[in-house]
């Protein structure tokens, strides 16, 4: 006759199993945190490529005479808002808008959810250097104000 065994595992079994999934888990981390920066970075880079695109065609359209500028400005649109808000456009006789976007995207790396998506953004007007952006009378251009770095090594602020 067999002797009466309980079911079951044993402390050995347990711990064993344990230490596993502790190196699973450790090794699964790093690339779940990876994988989310790399998709945040992939968001980053196209919000800033739809808004300089828009700042383009808001600089064509003054540069066509579809938009209003002073003279002796650079053409391009006094705040991001403008974007999406529209202006008139001069070649239509029923007053119609043009607008560049349809909704201003945030910036991805800016920690702040409850600022306007344009407040995330830092602005570099016609006049400033690249090296020392400041905000101005125009928006040439918007960068990330994240000291954050990329996965390969680069500031967020300087893309």
């Amino acid at each position: 006759m067999r002797a009466w065994r309980p079911g079951g595992f044993t402390l050995i079994e347990l711990v064993v199993t344990l230490a596993i999934v502790g190196v699973l888990a450790s090794v699964a981390l790093p690339i779940a945190e990876l994988a989310v920066q790399r998709s945040h970075e992939q968001e980053l880079r196209h919000a800033l490529r739809r808004i300089r695109t828009a700042l383009d065609a808001y600089k064509d359209a003054v540069d066509r005479g579809r938009v209003a500028g002073p003279a002796d400005a650079s053409g391009f649109p006094p705040r991001l808002e403008a974007l999406v808000e529209g202006v008139v456009d001069l070649h239509s006789s029923r007053g119609e808008r043009l607008y560049f976007l349809r909704r201003l995207p945030r910036d991805p790396m800016h920690p702040d959810p409850s600022l306007p998506a344009a407040q995330t953004w830092g602005k570099r007007s016609y006049a400033s250097s690249h090296e020392n952006p400041r905000e101005g009378r125009d928006v040439f251009d918007v960068y990330s104000l994240s000291d954050r770095r990329a996965i390969d090594g680069s500031r967020y602020r300087e893309w």
